[in-house]
């Protein structure tokens, strides 16, 4: 057997059980527990299921001493380890790269895409910035290659340590473990927010028993029974403390209790004992234990060049290796982490940068010139432009591989290391601007402090300062106060740089209409004015610039005046190449977001699905997770309307997963719209008042208003009309961008069931001012229907079917089925039971296998009061199905491999065989050709007699 103590793979013989070497004291005595949780780990893993483990205790308890156990035990499998080192926590995907290395020889049996993101993300070749999710599925795939030889237990020790992305990814991945036989267990003191809700064991201090016997085992002399017991309890039972302590303390001294450990925290302790055994050492060897301490990745050869530089000879690592605190194999290892902090935190500051630079001169420019940037910058004695120069093109290469907390670290040092104020000032400000786009929101507003505290600020920089933080209040102090600032930047950067200046002005929009009625009396109307008063944007005219005078116009003019504006805002949206800088700026500002609603304004559904897809995948592909969240929302709502609610359940799903792996909350208003239009009452109304609550505590009005279109659409469905007028009525009032669709055909059906003639009326005249400029099927479809809902005998029956006819040739199908379920009961009330009975029966079909249950009992209740009965399904449906499997099936029919299905959903080939597995189970079926014949489409689904 041979073992890696550091990152990389550790093969253990297959089909035995390795012999028990006997375990560092204090390892597994007192364990029993946790030795079982682990033992049933193995037993999962090798039974081919996918386990994740988060061991979480303070430092010294014996994290590290349960994976070892792991790996003796792990008999039947293959083990790969992986170590958190502090100095690597800027550097992008280390910890990734050091758990997957001595596997990248699989790396071509991976599908293309994947091949590129991990090559991108190591740098190991050319790429755009990979995907994150992306980089965690083609890690999962790649592990779930390697486990279908044996099974895999990957460990990751110092998990708090590791840096952001790889954080991020490997707690996707866990969660993403199911049909692989992958074990995935990390050991950290505090775990960090990407692994948040995985599996726990909290490893807590020895009893006092088995704490006394490991004291006394490592005594070499009396012990006075009350100094035991003090020490037992000051210690609290930790492993590491029992053995370290006792070492630093003379027979004499543990014998009368003198210079026994005072009041520092116990990590202090430990680390003290640690620094008076390296004072015992020679000097070479301290200096050879500070280059080890200073190298994060453990490279004996590294180590050793540096050394030699230094004139200090390789046995020098001896004495240390004979005390127990150093190891050297393929990898230099300290016996416990806070070893590697004492022997560096003990040098001085001249000696550490003696250290830095010749590890720096150790390190090889072409094929690692991060980590050498970092060694000459910690090495720099103080400002250095050469230095910051090659610290800021070390950022650049960070932030190409997603890395933006690595390229935060890289441009703040090279800040600090810039001569001259002005260009200090500029390399801070990039800083904070990339610290903010990675979510480090207290970080950004410590760089701009920095900034502004250097010394006078030209005019430009003033601005974009203010500008800044006015993009993090938004997140930080709710919409309003951003507004305020964002709008105060924009106006001083009018003069400086129009385009700019005109972004600032869209995002100042934006920030008052997410405010909208909470927001300062008059908020939105001041930012649409100011917007439509700042100067032209840069020629040719950019899409943002059409973008921004549409919304201004809309929000003070209306609708009419606005309307060529955002056609033509419209059109440009879906001409642009998303490959060059404009179309990526419109993706993010117009493309995004923007572009959705403004589909949504000219009731283009078509439009609406494609922006919201294109927005998703461009999200994907620059790696911008929060921006994903909103992405997913903007589709899933698409395919809402749709009637596929089982794709947006899916997406819904996603967007929570992303709230997991980032830390972020859920965006959240598309599983509103989803739990209403379910019909869901209990989870749908306790969903939306959490969310109105939220929002209103954070100043967003727009939310607010969401939350009432769900609870029209929610109580609409279920027949209690007075409430769904009431909040259909409210968020109609406040005229939000984009919800028209939305809002206006709840409050016509509503305000019709209730009586309020007035209503509807009102809903029909904002209805025909928007189908004379944007006559598209879905507006000239609820118009007429909102006209029957007016009208009565033939000239009603006409409308009805003029709606359901316009209706049928748009995507949008949930409107179309309410349609059929609002005819049905017209038909009904005109005594018209045969006629009523078609429209409701097709209803009650389209409603129940969209899954749509609210309305789907409406029309039942109307069948039954024809004196027809609605049976259930005959035909199985995805319905019948969980939501995940529905996707899997889906996507099998239509053609796609397990690799691409995976790709596609962000599983593992593996998984999606294990659920196509259980689909087949549950639909008494064998192959994907069979798909087809049990599988309802959209619109199938009941057979009502």
């Amino acid at each position: 057997m041979c073992r890696r103590r550091g990152g990389g793979v550790v093969p253990v013989p297959v089909g035995r059980r390795p012999s028990r070497r006997p375990s560092p004291a204090g390892a597994l005595p007192g364990r029993r527990r946790e030795c079982d949780v682990l033992d049933r780990l193995l037993d999962a893993v090798r039974a081919g299921e996918g386990r994740p483990l988060v061991v979480r205790g303070d430092p010294g308890v014996g994290k590290t001493a349960l994976l070892d156990y792991l790996v003796e035990h792990a008999s039947g499998c293959r083990v790969a380890r992986a170590v958190g080192v502090q100095p690597e926590m800027q550097l992008a995907f280390a910890g990734v790269h050091q758990l997957c290395s001595p596997m990248l020889d699989r790396l071509q049996r991976l599908p293309g895409p994947q091949q590129a993101a991990l090559r991108a993300a190591f740098g190991l070749g050319p790429g755009s910035a990979p995907d994150r999710f992306l980089v965690g599925l083609a890690t999962l795939s790649l592990l779930a290659d390697v486990a279908e030889e044996h099974p895999l237990v990957c460990l990751v020790d110092d998990a708090q340590w590791l840096d952001q992305a790889s954080a991020q990814v490997l707690g996707f991945m866990a969660r993403r473990l199911a049909a692989e036989p992958v074990g995935l267990v990390f050991a950290a003191r505090v775990p960090g927010e990407e692994l948040a809700g995985l599996p726990e064991l909290v490893v807590e201090g020895l009893g006092e028993a088995d704490a006394r016997a490991l004291l006394e085992s490592v005594l070499t002399g009396p012990l006075d029974a009350q100094v035991r017991d003090r020490i037992v309890a000051e210690t609290r039972g930790n492993p590491q403390a029992l053995l370290e302590l006792p070492r630093a303390l003379t027979p004499a001294e543990l014998a009368g209790g003198f210079a026994l450990p005072d009041a520092m925290p116990l990590s202090g302790r430990i680390e003290a004992s640690f620094r008076r055994q390296l004072e015992a050492l020679p000097a070479d060897t301290r200096r050879m234990l500070l280059i080890a301490a200073a190298e994060p990745v453990g490279d004996p050869v590294r180590v050793w060049r540096a050394a030699g530089r230094l004139g200090i000879r390789a046995e020098a690592a001896t004495p240390a290796a004979e005390a127990g605190l150093l190891e050297v194999d393929v990898r230099v290892r300290f016996r416990h982490p806070l070893v590697r902090s004492a022997a560096y935190r003990s040098a001085s500051l001249q000696q550490r940068q003696a250290v830095h630079r010749a590890l720096a001169e150790a390190t090889d420019p072409k094929s690692d010139p991060d980590r050498r940037a970092w060694h000459r910058a910690q090495a720099a004695p103080g400002p250095d432009e050469d230095v910051a120069a090659e610290l800021e093109r070390s950022a650049g290469r960070a932030q190409a591989r997603g890395g933006l907390a690595a390229a935060a670290a890289f441009l703040e040092r090279a800040a600090m290391l810039t001569p001259g104020p002005a260009r200090r000032a500029r390399r801070l400000l990039v800083a904070a601007r990339t610290k903010r786009a990675g979510g480090a929101l207290d970080a950004a507003l410590g760089l701009l402090a920095a900034v502004e505290d250097g010394g006078p600020l030209d005019a430009l920089s003033a601005a974009e300062v203010e500008h800044l933080r006015g993009l993090i209040a938004l997140v930080q102090r709710g919409p309003s106060d951003a507004a305020r600032l964002l709008l105060s930047a924009a106006r001083r950067l009018e003069p400086l740089d129009a385009g700019l200046a005109r972004d600032t002005h869209l995002e100042t929009l934006w920030a008052a209409v997410w405010a909208g009625h909470l927001g300062s009396p008059g908020g939105v109307a001041a930012a649409a004015q100011a917007a439509r008063a700042a100067p032209s944007g840069p020629e040719p005219t950019r899409a943002v610039d059409v973008l921004l005078e549409a919304f201004a116009v809309r929000l003070t003019q209306g609708f009419a005046a606005a309307a060529p504006l955002l056609t033509r805002a419209l059109e440009l949206s879906l001409t642009l190449d998303a490959t060059d800088d404009q179309a990526s700026l419109w993706r993010w500002l117009a493309g995004g977001r923007a572009g959705a609603i403004v589909a949504l304004e000219l009731w283009d559904a078509e439009s609406w699905h494609a922006l919201a897809a294109v927005q998703a995948q461009v999200a994907r592909d620059v790696g911008a997770l929060v921006h994903l969240q909103y992405a997913l929302n903007f589709l899933a709502m698409a395919h809402l309307f749709a009637g596929d609610l089982t794709t947006a359940a899916w997406l819904v799903d996603e967007d929570r997963l992303i709230a997991e792996v980032t830390g972020n909350p859920p965006v959240g208003y598309a599983s509103m719209a989803l739990a209403a239009w379910q019909g869901q009452e209990g989870q749908a109304s306790e969903l939306i008042e959490a969310s109105s609550r939220a929002a209103t505590a954070r100043g967003l009005g727009r939310m607010v208003s969401f939350a009432d279109y769900a609870s029209s659409v929610l109580y609409n469905g279920l027949g209690r009309h007075d409430i769904a007028r009431d909040a259909a009525w409210r968020a109609f009032e406040r005229d939000e961008l984009g919800y028209g669709p939305y809002v206006v055909p709840e409050l016509a059906e509503a305000a019709s069931r209730t009586g309020d003639v007035e209503l509807v009326r009102a809903a029909l005249h904002w209805l025909s001012e928007r189908t004379r400029l944007a006559p598209t099927g879905w507006a000239l479809g609820i118009e007429a229907r909102v006209r029957a809902l007016l009208s009565q005998g033939d000239a009603a029956e006409r409308h009805y079917l003029e709606s359901i006819d316009r209706l049928g040739r748009t995507r949008v199908r949930v409107q179309l089925a309410r349609a059929h379920l609002l005819y049905g009961e017209w038909l009904r009330r005109e005594r018209r039971r045969l006629d009523a009975r078609a429209q409701l029966r097709t209803a009650y079909a389209m409603l129940d296998a969209m899954g749509i249950e609210g309305f789907a009992e409406r029309a039942r209740r109307e069948l039954q009061a024809t004196g027809a009965t609605a049976r259930k399904r005959t035909v199985v449906t995805s319905g019948e199905l969980t939501a995940q499997e529905a996707v899997i099936a889906r996507l099998a029919r239509e053609g796609l491999s397990n690799p691409e299905i995976g790709s596609r959903l962000f599983i593992s080939a593996r998984t999606v065989q294990s659920h196509l597995g259980k689909v087949f189970a549950k639909l008494a079926i064998s192959s994907r050709g069979q798909l087809d014949q049990v599988l309802a489409s959209e619109s199938a689904g009941a057979k009502p007699e």
